[in-house]
């Protein structure tokens, strides 16, 4: 096989019976190519594909501690410039959203501010999941995790989800994108152009996760798909921090009720009438400043 024919991401790793993950980074890989050097750091995505002696890795792979990502992906680059390589050889840092919206973000501003020539991808499953399913500043409001328990005295989750691609684009790189596996094109399109831009880029990719949100394994690409239908993972792009004039990529002819995406994860389970309508409040608010 040549060219995007490559599995660059091989078969066979562990990865939990529908994890958005897996399928993320096999299209991301395919659009990076094989002259490519990729950071993980510790996490879901580094746990199931590296379990020695085996890797399903099918280029260079350094894992990097928690919060080291961005920052181990900038000695790469940097090393490749000095030996005069960069030009022929991409460097692409992975992490999930605890390695990126919350221990990781020192070493990834860091990256972003000093321009170095990389793509970050954020895969985003909405909380520490490799760890027990604690919460993240990346979990949505009104999601019960082991550490936001939903109760007689809590709704689960008191706090917005952090906005983790405008934050990264406020840094003014070339460019920032979301993304999920429920639009592949749009995904591939994005993660081709974000690799191909010179200087850095993010791109926040969303994907399901079984085992915490605790939905059926064949339910993720239909659920990452109500995410947007319903406005509550919006897909846009913005170039050179222009998050001002953003380009929303995908927009629904008419936004289902939050509620359809809500009712398929027992993570929202507990949520009443009343804090549905508060979230589909939010929802649309977020979506009127988006266009649509």
């Amino acid at each position: 096989m040549t060219g995007e024919d490559k599995e660059l991401f091989a078969s066979g790793h562990r990865a939990c019976a529908g994890c958005g993950e897996g399928t993320a980074v096999r299209q991301i890989l395919k659009a990076a190519g094989p002259n490519t050097i990729a950071t993980v750091c510790t996490g879901c995505l580094e746990v199931v594909s590296t379990g020695y002696p085996e890797t399903a890795w099918e280029i260079p792979l350094i894992h990097a501690a928690f919060e080291n990502s961005a920052s181990v992906a900038s000695g790469v680059e940097v090393a490749l410039k000095q030996l005069g390589k960069k030009d022929d050889v991409k460097v692409v840092a992975f992490g999930g959203d605890g390695g990126t919206f919350d221990i990781g973000f020192q070493a990834l501003s860091g990256m972003l501010e000093r321009g170095h020539d990389i793509t970050y991808v954020c895969l985003d499953n909405e909380a520490y999941m490799n760890t027990g399913i604690q919460r993240c500043s990346s979990t949505p409001y009104g999601a019960s995790t082991t550490t936001s328990p939903a109760g007689k005295y809590s709704i689960g989750e008191q706090r917005p989800k952090k906005p983790i691609g405008a934050i990264c684009a406020s840094h003014d790189i070339p460019y920032t994108a979301t993304a999920t596996i429920a639009y592949m094109s749009d995904l591939k399109k994005k993660a081709k152009k974000a690799i191909e831009t010179k200087g850095p880029s993010f791109l926040h990719v969303f994907v399901p996760c079984p085992t915490g949100w605790r939905h059926a394994s064949n339910d993720t690409i239909e659920i990452s798909r109500l995410a947007v239908e319903t406005g509550i993972f919006v897909l846009w792009e913005a170039e050179d921090g222009d998050i001002c004039n953003l380009n929303v990529t995908v927009k629904p002819k008419k936004r289902k009720p939050v509620e359809e995406y809500l009712k398929t994860q027992r993570r929202f389970g507990h949520l009443s009438e009343e804090d549905v309508k508060k979230i589909q409040a939010d929802v649309d608010e977020k979506c009127e400043k988006y266009g649509f």
